[in-house]
C-alpha cells in the first residue's frame, strides 16, 4: 500500500495548528472570565462601617463642657478681683495663675460645643448637676462649689487681709466643686479630649487647693 508522506505531514501540521488555536482560544476565554470577575469585584458597592450616633461625644461630655464653662467664668471673675483687692503677693500670684489656666480651658470647651452643634448654655436655661449626689457649697446654681450672688458681693466688698482669707476659702470650695465635676466627666464621658481635660482640671486644682491651704495657714 502506497502512503503519501507529504499528505501525512500536512495532516499532522493541520492537527497541531488546530490544537494550538484551540488552546489559545481556551486561554483567552479564561483571561476574559478573570477580567470579568475583577470588573464585578471593583464595581460592587463598598460597604462602609456602621457609625454609632454620637460616638465622638455623649450627653455627659456636653453637660461637662456647658457647666464647667460657667464654673470657670466665676473663678476667673474671683481671680480678677484679687488683682486689685488682695494684699498678699502670693495670693495675687495664685489668682493670676488660676485665670491664666482657666481662660484657655473656657475657649477650648466653647470650641467643642460649637463643633458638636450644642449651645454654650443648656437649652431652656436649665442647670445641670454634675455631681452624683447633693453637694455642699452649690450656691443654688446646680453646680458644686459655685458661689451665690451674695457670696460674690461680700468678696467684692472685702479688701486686704480680709479679702485674702475670704478669697482662699471661697476658691478652695470652688475648686473642690470643679474636681467633683471633673471626676464625674471621667466616669461618664465618652470624648477622649473632654476626659483628658477633666483629668487635667482635677490634677491642677488639687495642687492649687494644697497651695491655698498653705497660704491660709500663714494668714
Amino acid at each position: 500500500m502506497f502512503i503519501n508522506r507529504s499528505v501525512i505531514r500536512r495532516f499532522a501540521l493541520t492537527v497541531t495548528a488546530g490544537a494550538g488555536a484551540l488552546a489559545l482560544l481556551t486561554a483567552c476565554g479564561s483571561a476574559d472570565d478573570i477580567t470579568a470577575g475583577l470588573v464585578d469585584m471593583t464595581s460592587a458597592p463598598a460597604t462602609s462601617p456602621t457609625l454609632q450616633p454620637g460616638a465622638s461625644f455623649n450627653e455627659a461630655d456636653v453637660t461637662f463642657a456647658q457647666t464647667m464653662i460657667t464654673h470657670h467664668k466665676q473663678a476667673v471673675k474671683m481671680a480678677e478681683l484679687a488683682e486689685e483687692r488682695a494684699k498678699n503677693p502670693e495670693v495675687k500670684d495664685l489668682a493670676a495663675k488660676i485665670k491664666a489656666a482657666q481662660e484657655p480651658e473656657i475657649a477650648t470647651m466653647t470650641g467643642w460645643l460649637s463643633e458638636w452643634g450644642k449651645p454654650e448654655t443648656p437649652s431652656g436655661g436649665e442647670e445641670h448637676d454634675m455631681s452624683p449626689m447633693p453637694s455642699e457649697g452649690m450656691g443654688g446654681h446646680g453646680m458644686p462649689g459655685m458661689m451665690t450672688d451674695e457670696d460674690m458681693k461680700k468678696l467684692e466688698a472685702a479688701k486686704g487681709a480680709e479679702f485674702d482669707r475670704m478669697f482662699l476659702q471661697m476658691m478652695t470650695a470652688h475648686h473642690k466643686g470643679a474636681i467633683e465635676m471633673a471626676k464625674t466627666e471621667q466616669a461618664r464621658g465618652a470624648n477622649p479630649q473632654a476626659k483628658k481635660l477633666a483629668k487635667t482640671i482635677e490634677t491642677t486644682q488639687q495642687a492649687e487647693i494644697k497651695e491655698m491651704q498653705r497660704l491660709l495657714d500663714q494668714l
